[in-house]
């Protein structure tokens, strides 16, 4: 499914909008999970860099402190068109902090460091904080502001956004024909396979969006605790499981396709089936089950939190949130309206860093 075809929670479209007129019109900082440790072989660096993306930035990295590729860590994904804030870490066994100034270049320099006693892994960080600045706004200002009050309440559908899916959403086409025998490096085979999963995924969060079930529970419904993939359940609907949903301790749930039966029951589970029966579908899920992976699940619900706004001039807003780490600012974005990325083009979904 595009995502132009997946459907809003809130309404129709309050504004238009451009994004990313420079670098500094999409700035997202990594919230740590961790200290450094303060000793140990991996140099901890906190850096902050523009127009380049995250592989790039380890290249020129190793290159600079002269240690392989392999040598580096860093726990996020972060865009080329953005400044962007996030921690590498460097292996340096027996040996010592190079000058600081060494690893500079233009568009990248260190605004910390210290040594810490691993490398850095992929994921190891609490979330993102984001900054954007949307230009040329076209809307009826008290709209966009009572949306954007909508949105800071009850949150919006916890989508995949379209890094997952590749350029023009090539990673379902590449990863049905990988199912089907086609040979791919190990590499691009992990993204089609987040792709394949992303895209059942939000087919289902799609029909719940569409029956007004994303935010409340099913019969049969597994929660997912807030800020994890601990699920439990089904258990009969009670005042405290709604007290929880109402807080945002938990959360409805979809499927990450793999191995093993749903775990929903009734009206959740007959939902997951029929939407995910027709034969692109299967093709995926035999797919996702041949390779391995194991049934999972994901909260169909995604609040921003401390998201905040504020008007610029005639036409510029700028807003402000934190998100949980493996979600996406372009959800947020979407529930606004359509947003003209000038490194893109017309995107309804406007790149998560």
């Amino acid at each position: 499914m595009s995502e132009a075809a997946l459907p809003a929670a809130h309404g129709g479209a309050v504004l238009s909008a451009t994004i990313r007129t420079s670098p500094e019109d999409f700035f997202v900082e990594e919230i740590d999970a961790f200290a450094a440790s303060g000793a140990g072989e991996h140099l901890l660096l906190t850096v902050e860099k523009r127009g380049m993306n995250t592989a790039f930035a380890a290249k020129l990295l190793a290159q600079r402190a002269g240690v392989g590729e392999q040598a580096i860590g860093y726990a996020g994904l972060k865009d080329r068109h953005a400044v962007t804030r996030q921690r590498f870490s460097v292996h340096l066994p027996g040996r010592p902090a190079p000058d600081i100034e060494t690893l500079q270049v233009e568009g990248l320099r260190v605004l910390d460091h210290a040594w810490h006693a691993k490398k850095l892994p992929r994921g190891a960080l609490a979330g993102n904080r984001f900054r954007l600045v949307l230009r040329d706004v076209q809307g009826a200002r008290a709209a966009i502001d009572a949306r954007l009050r909508m949105i800071a309440e009850t949150g919006v559908p916890n989508y995949f956004g379209e890094q997952r899916f590749g350029r023009e959403g090539a990673n379902l086409g590449n990863a049905l024909a990988m199912f089907a025998g086609k040979r791919v490096a190990r590499a691009q085979r992990t993204h089609l396979l987040s792709a394949a999963r992303s895209e059942l995924f939000n087919r289902v969060l799609a029909a719940r969006v569409h029956d007004r079930s994303w935010n409340r529970g099913l019969e049969g419904e597994v929660w997912v605790l807030d800020g994890s993939r601990s699920v439990f359940g089904p258990e009969p609907w009670s005042e405290v499981l709604a007290e929880r949903l109402d807080r945002f301790d938990i959360h409805p749930g979809a499927p990450l396709w793999g191995r093993g039966e749903l775990r929903t029951t009734g009206a959740a589970r007959r939902m997951e089936e029929a939407v995910l029966a027709d034969d692109d579908a299967m093709a995926l899920r035999a797919g996702l089950e041949s390779a391995g992976l194991r049934q999972e699940r994901r909260a169909t619900r995604l609040r921003p939190e401390a998201l905040a706004w504020e008007w610029q001039g005639d036409d510029g807003l700028v807003l402000a949130f934190s998100l949980s780490p493996g979600t996406y600012a372009t959800t947020v974005l979407a529930e606004l309206g359509p947003i003209h990325d000038l490194q893109g083009g017309q995107r309804p979904f406007v790149g998560n860093a």
